[in-house]
Formats: C-alpha cells, structure tokens, sequence
C-alpha cells in the first residue's frame, strides 16, 4: 500500500515554517523585542497544537515515551537557547552555515543506525537538498571577521542537537510512540527551559508595545505548528529524505515571501540554492513514490 502521508506533512510543514521565516523577526526589528521572551511566548504557542494532537492520540505514560520525548524535546529547545546565546558573541554569517549542516547529520545517522536506503534519483536528490540548505546560508556580502571562538563550538553543538533531534524523532516513531506523545513531551521540555531564557535576559522585558508580544504570538504559532507538522512527517517518510527536504525548501518560501513583502531579492548563491532545493525534493519524493508503487516502500497506516 502507497504511503503518502508524509508528502502531506512535509508540505504543511513547509507551508509554516516558510511564512515563519519570512515574518519571525518583525518583533525584533519593529520593536526590538528580547530573543528570550520570544523563546517565552514560542513554549507558550507549543501548547495550541499539543493539545489538538493530544485529542487525536492518546499520550503515552511509558518510560520511553518520557525519554524519547524529553530528549527530542530537549535537545531542539537547548539548541535554540544556544542559538541566541551564540548570537551575542559570533557572526549571524558564519554561525547559519554551521547550523545548517543539522540535516546531514540527520541523515548520516539514519541511514547508520536505522538502515535508512534510498538509490538513485533519490540519493541525487537528497545531494542536491543538503547543498541547497547550505548555499542559503552562504552570505551576500561576508564581512572580515573569520575568526574562530567560542561561538563556533556553540555552533557546532546546535548543529549536532537539531540533527540528532531529527533522527530521535523518527527512532521513537519506530519504538512505538505516538505523535502526540511526541510532541506533548516537547511541549514540557520547553517550558523546563523557561527560567534559563529568562536568566539569560540582560534587563527585564517592560516597556514594550502590545504589537511586539501579539506579533511575537502570531509567528511563534506558526513555528509550533510546523514542529507538530515535522513529528507527523518524520514518524511516516524515511528521515533521509524528509529530513534536507523540509530543511531545503522552507526556505524557499520564506524567499519568495520576502521578495513579496519586503521587495528583497535573492542572493546568488540562494536563488541557486532554489533551483537545488525544488529540483533536489521533486526527485525525492519521485523516487519515493516509484518506489512505493513498486511495492518495496514499507507503508504505515
């Protein structure tokens, strides 16, 4: 039986994030609004799609579904939290790039430790996706400090956490637990997480407009939905294909978006990460669903 489930969830996923991405840093850059009380709101907004995928599954009391879910949950809010802190003491331009190698890892581990196979033009297609991911990192203008310091290690490590995340995502999908599990264990790890992005802030946040929280609010949900969405896609498709193919065109959306709004163009080398990303995804998931034709995909009701 033909699987397309996650084709479904990996457009809606695209479909968030990529809106996110264009608007996420309005708050910042209208009012100036602390990256930790976004962090604040954004495990508040995780709440609304975890209670609509907990009236659709029932949460998982188990032992492994704790660990699976704490530990998927910890390592994408840690990383966030790292993120911001890397931010203040690193180059936007240099850190991204890093960041943006999490799919390849994700990757690497399925195909090792969960015998993850894709051949031909799918191989090619996941290739040109993790390229694609990269080159929309890659700066329009980079500037002259290339140095290295402790921001490179805190990239590094939010690398690794949002691959790893990633891989964990599908691993306790194969152990049994449900989504909603999932994600309601990623809701709790948010929040555990709370008190350090306040102690992480260098003066209260007071003083600011109703717009910087309420628009804060808006884009934060659509990022904790398209998390819901990444859960439901990874638990259904194969971690090496949805993995770079989520991550390659996101961002694709939020330039075409950017280019709507904001009159912005693409860099060279993100208008060659596009045509990476579309053509690299269109043969994933032609290669997937040739093959589930074929009858050697394995389905999941």
């Amino acid at each position: 039986m033909r699987n397309t489930g996650w084709i479904v969830y990996t457009a809606l996923l695209v479909l968030f994030w990529g809106v996110w991405g264009a608007f996420s840093g309005l708050p910042t850059q209208l009012y100036g609004y602390p990256d930790q009380m976004i962090y604040v709101i954004w495990s508040l907004t995780m709440l609304i799609p975890c209670w609509f995928a907990l009236r659709r599954e029932r949460f998982d009391r188990s032992a492994t579904g704790a660990l699976y879910g704490l530990a998927i949950g910890l390592t994408g809010a840690g990383g966030q939290l790292l993120l911001f802190k890397a931010l203040t003491i690193g180059p936007a331009y240099l850190i991204f790039p890093v960041i943006s190698v999490s799919p390849a890892i994700t990757v690497l581990m399925a195909f090792l430790l969960l015998r993850e196979r894709i051949a031909g033009l799918g191989l090619a297609g996941v290739v040109m996706a993790l390229v694609a991911v990269v080159m929309f990192s890659v700066p329009a203008e980079a500037g002259a400090d290339t140095s290295t310091g402790p921001w490179l290690l805190l990239a590094v490590v939010i690398c690794v956490c949002w691959g790893v995340q990633a891989f964990l995502m599908k691993r306790a999908a194969l152990a049994g637990v449900n989504d909603g599990t999932t994600f309601a264990w990623m809701t709790v790890s948010a929040f555990l997480l709370v008190p350090v992005a306040l102690w992480m802030m260098q003066a209260p946040a007071t003083g600011y407009p109703w717009g910087a929280p309420g628009l804060t609010l808006v884009t934060q949900l659509l990022n904790a939905v398209g998390a819901l969405f990444l859960v439901m896609a990874l638990s259904r498709g194969k971690a090496v294909i949805v993995a770079p193919c989520t991550n390659a065109l996101a961002p694709v959306l939020t330039i075409i978006l950017s280019l709507l709004f904001y009159g912005t163009l693409p860099s060279v080398p993100a208008f060659l990460g596009i045509v990476l990303a579309i053509v690299g995804s269109t043969l994933m998931v032609y290669s997937e669903e040739r093959a589930a034709a074929a009858g050697t995909a394995p389905a999941r009701a």
